[in-house]
């Protein structure tokens, strides 16, 4: 009997597709809507560790010397965190699919009483970003994957449910560090986030926002990552992030090698109705294809010929493909 079912790090989705953490997603009852709209699973909109220093901070500025006011931002601190952990438990009493935490570090401090009482509220999952650009002329090279696997082991040891590493498309080498990730307990990894996107205002001269949502075209890098990353790495969980906007998207990306998709812009673009669309294309697929459920395609197109000198998402097809062209 044909399935939609999968399962991604640890946990047991109807469907692959799920709903990445946004605005989408920030309150109980947008988070039901997508759960009826047919979503496998929800990541809730993310708890930034600079929101939380700056909103204390402004605390702070607006009157340092009033009595008490360091009282006053651990506790807007704490107020801050209790209403996200309200998010949680309700979005677990309105719906039936798994629920995955977000959080935002850029340290490795303070998350692990956070991870700890994230668990306690019920989510179902934890997913860790650590999005940030190197830019300063110290920067020591490898820095930043280490401050991935520390974050990954503080979180490990505070929490029993799956953590799930979403890393950003700025590393030289996203093998290397997810297989290191994978180490050191990392239950699965996203494949890719999105940096803020920034443009620049010609006739106002002055920088601007980019464009805020993603297209079909972004999914190429994500595709090119996943489809080497599943190969060399066996038998673990990826999730491809960034340019899913219709059921083409989504079997492209488990032709590559992903047990599940994050989906975001379609939905805002399109509405929850997408979700539906994607679930039945995926099916249609399925049936003219005769396969029976997500395993038995997944991964079906990744690098897993690379031992007999071949690597289709490599620079080396450039030529193939593109060597026909002529001016």
């Amino acid at each position: 009997m044909k399935t939609l079912e999968t399962s991604y790090a640890g946990l047991k989705l109807k469907n692959p597709i799920i709903v990445s953490s946004s605005s989408l997603t920030d309150s109980a009852e947008k988070n039901k809507k997508l759960c009826e709209a047919g979503a496998g699973a929800i990541v809730l909109k993310s708890l930034f560790e600079e929101q939380i220093h700056l909103e204390v901070e402004d605390m702070e500025d607006f009157d340092p010397f009033v009595v008490g006011g360091n009282d006053l931002a651990e506790y807007m601190r704490n107020h801050k965190l209790e209403e996200y952990f309200a998010l949680i438990r309700e979005t677990k009493r309105m719906v039936d699919i798994p629920v995955i935490a977000s959080i935002n570090a850029y340290d490795e401090a303070n998350w692990t009483d956070f991870a700890k009482k994230i668990e306690e509220a019920g989510a179902d999952a934890l997913e860790i970003n650590i999005l940030a650009l190197q830019t300063t002329l110290e920067y020591q090279y490898g820095s930043f994957e280490k401050k991935h696997i520390d974050i990954l082991k503080l979180v490990k040891k505070a929490v029993k449910i799956p953590v799930i590493m979403k890393l950003g498309d700025n590393f030289t080498n996203p093998v290397a560090l997810i297989h290191q990730l994978r180490a050191n307990g990392a239950d699965g990894v996203v494949l890719f986030n999105r940096f803020y996107p920034t443009d620049i205002n010609i006739d106002k001269v002055e920088q601007c926002a980019g464009k805020a949502f993603t297209s079909e075209a972004d999914l190429s890098k994500s595709l090119r990552w996943t489809g080497i990353a599943s190969a060399v790495i066996s038998n673990y969980s990826f999730a491809i992030s960034g340019g899913v906007h219709n059921a083409a998207g989504v079997v492209k990306s488990i032709l590559a090698g992903a047990s599940a998709v994050e989906v975001c812009s379609a939905i805002y673009l399109k509405g929850n109705g997408i979700i539906r669309e994607m679930t039945n294309g995926l099916t249609e697929w399925m049936d003219t294809h005769t396969m029976d459920s997500i395993s038995m395609f997944k991964g079906m197109l990744n690098m897993h010929d690379r031992n007999e000198g071949i690597n289709t998402f490599e620079r080396t097809q450039f030529l193939k493909y593109y060597g026909q062209f002529k001016k």
